[in-house]
């Protein structure tokens, strides 16, 4: 499997950036990969010609258009558009060159809002999707099928992997887009300072506002751990192990959950800050809790190593050395 020739889609983000390190360490030589300047992949002429010419062997697809609630929901259009365009191309430009095999990532938000918990691979398109996310979770859906049907009618060995919610380094910190524990940790880290420079001598910028109750519960992924499960994935399993039980695609996660509060409360702790925490609760919650069942994967032989209080002390010291 070393020496195939590897496609790394979305190399430069968190996720791809963590699997391309993993798969540099584990001594895969023959990475292909292209920036956004290089290669549009929301441009189907030009997929095309980067397979016939490169060829690779094996794709991974982390490139997608991402990002939080806040993102998700005012972006509607481009969210959908701009995540079809990627994976179709992608999955179809595979399909055309007989790409031997295909990983494609998506995320843990393609199953139901009110789905019961822990999420298990079944309850994909069981009820209603959360509406904040719908389009980018009907976008990931639709990757997911693309995979499955082009195994069912050309038995190529496709297939996707859904990660929890994730946070490392390479992540965004941009208060406008980011999800919500890197949001976090800057909004604590910038009341640190703040504090530091007595301006909250006041009270006035004692609090760190944290937006919905804080009651929603969620998974969160140290995103090296993912890297990991990709090239276990990669090594060990196929498409047919996944169609062939009945699943359309395989989770990857902790297995384990908190509150936003509790969430809140880590980062408040390891940043250091003293100060208040307000929950704007004019704001939206999003899915009530999303933890998913990663029974499959762990039968398979792999489990996540970082625990979280490790996972953020060490995206804080990263976002220390690349945003302070």
């Amino acid at each position: 499997m070393k020496e195939k020739k590897v496609y790394l889609a979305g190399h430069r983000g968190m996720v791809g950036s963590a699997i391309n390190r993993k798969m540099d360490e584990a001594g895969y030589k023959n990475i292909v990969t292209r920036t956004i300047n290089e290669l549009n992949l929301l441009r189907q002429g030009e997929v095309e010609n980067f397979f016939k010419k490169e060829k690779p062997e094996i794709v991974i697809i982390a490139a997608a258009k991402v990002g939080g609630i806040v993102a998700n929901n005012t972006y509607r259009a481009d969210f959908i558009y701009e995540n079809l365009m990627i994976e179709s191309n992608l999955i179809h430009g595979a399909y055309e060159n007989k790409v031997e095999k295909l990983i494609f990532l998506g995320s843990s938000c393609i199953y139901p809002k009110l789905a019961p918990q822990p999420l298990k691979e079944e309850y994909l398109l069981t009820n209603s999707l959360e509406f904040t996310n719908e389009p980018y979770a009907i976008a990931k859906i639709a990757g997911i099928k693309l995979c499955e049907n082009y195994y069912r009618q050309y038995v190529c060995n496709f297939y996707s992997a859904m990660p929890t919610n994730l946070y490392g380094p390479n992540d965004n910190f941009d208060l406008q887009t980011s999800h919500v524990l890197p949001a976090l940790i800057r909004k604590f880290h910038e009341a640190t300072l703040r504090q530091a420079q007595g301006t909250d001598r006041n009270g006035l910028l004692s609090e760190v506002e944290v937006w919905g109750s804080g009651k929603p519960k969620r998974e969160f992924l140290y995103v090296e751990d993912l890297a990991e499960a990709i090239l276990f994935l990669l090594e060990n399993v196929n498409a047919k192990d996944l169609y062939e039980n009945g699943i359309s695609q395989i989770n990857i996660g902790t297995g384990e959950d908190l509150t936003i509060a509790e969430l809140a409360d880590i980062i408040k702790n390891i940043t250091g800050y003293k100060g208040k925490i307000k929950y704007d609760s004019t704001k939206p919650d999003g899915t009530p809790r999303k933890l998913m069942d990663v029974s499959r994967i762990n039968n398979l032989g792999w489990k996540y190593k970082t625990s979280l209080e490790d996972g953020i002390r060490k995206s804080y010291q990263w976002f220390l050395e690349n945003f302070s």
